[in-house]
């Protein structure tokens, strides 16, 4: 049986010492060493098909080379866009992305969170972060290498890429007041989510600037974000705003499907009787009767930058808590219109 071919073997071929073939392997060092220099060891590499030894790699450097993701639901097509954005950076950066479900529960986040940091992942991407986290508090108090995604704490102590809520629901507001909407209901998202309760305070910003009814019957909180408590936080909405509202911003695309279905059994026409926002632009969305106005979130550049900013922490050792916001546009489709 012939063996596994050895990192002095690839610098042999390359004509280089094995130190320097090591930088140039290494993603990280690769910067050290001339793009000729580079070139000749990949090809090198790839010629005598050498796979490097993780395990020796981190002995030497003291990392697993492994980033934890954790992410709330992987059911719910918002997240493997911001995974896959991740990966497309931790991939060839030399890191092993693992990915981890809570499935919305703060217990098992916990239980995770220890079990990833046992396993010694070099840092941590986590896309689950209640406003009050337990978990997201112990890594800010013992500085480690975390970046939060698509959420916030309410700390502000570790960085965070999300999408510009404030800015968002700005657009959704203002699209529906420009077609002649005044008494506009919300179905706000979760208030210990950061994205519910910013949209929510968005919404009714946008609404006293713009001129729209303030009546706070128009606003209902939704304990989840699912279909379900969409259609029943719409039920509450029409069945209290009196009289009803003309056009409803929901607090994600869920809510919207679960509004969609509630307005068909009171039988409304969406948007004849009531127009309809969304927000995030899931992937099916697009598809519904009528397809949903959303507004679109850009979750694999949310994903790969929060991926960036987690390896110049571990590769650089630069850290800050910054909290960057990405643009985000309403797209406009079928369920909204004039007023009648």
């Amino acid at each position: 049986m012939s063996r596994n071919a050895t990192l002095k073997d690839v610098a042999e071929r390359a004509g280089v010492h094995p130190g320097t073939a090591s930088r140039a392997l290494n993603p990280e060092t690769r910067s050290l060493v001339s793009e000729g220099t580079v070139r000749r060891v990949l090809q090198a590499a790839k010629a005598l098909a050498y796979t490097p030894n993780p395990m020796a790699r981190s002995l030497k450097t003291n990392r697993t080379m492994m980033v934890g993701i954790i992410v709330p639901d992987l059911a719910n097509a918002l997240f493997p866009p911001i995974v896959r954005g991740a990966d497309s950076v931790l991939t060839p950066g030399g890191y092993l992305s693992i990915i981890a479900e809570t499935d919305n529960d703060a217990a098992r986040e916990r239980e995770i969170f220890d079990a990833l940091l046992a396993r010694q992942v070099d840092g941590l991407i986590i896309a689950s972060a209640r406003r009050e986290d337990e978990a997201v508090r112990e890594a800010a108090d013992r500085h480690l290498p975390v970046v939060l995604v698509n959420r916030r704490d309410d700390s502000a102590r570790l960085p965070a890429v999300v999408g510009d809520d404030t800015d968002g629901v700005e657009q959704a507001v203002r699209h529906l007041v420009d077609l002649g909407h005044r008494r506009i209901g919300h179905l706000a998202g979760p208030a210990e989510l950061s994205t519910g309760i910013q949209r929510a305070r968005a919404f009714r910003q946008c609404m006293h600037e713009l001129g729209g009814d303030l009546d706070p019957a128009l606003i209902v909180s939704c304990r989840v974000y699912s279909e379900e408590e969409g259609a029943r936080a719409a039920r509450e909405l029409f069945d209290t705003a009196v009289p009803r509202p003309t056009a409803v911003l929901a607090g994600n695309d869920q809510l919207a499907v679960g509004l969609y279905e509630f307005l068909r059994e009171r039988g409304l026409n969406v948007p004849g009787d009531v127009s309809v926002v969304g927000y995030n632009d899931m992937p099916y969305v697009d598809k519904l009767s009528p397809p949903l106005t959303t507004v679109r979130v850009p979750h694999a550049r949310i994903g790969a930058e929060a991926a960036r900013i987690l390896l110049r922490r571990l590769v650089d050792d630069v850290s800050d808590a910054t909290t960057v916001s990405l643009p985000v546009e309403l797209v406009v489709r079928g369920s909204t219109a004039a007023r009648r």
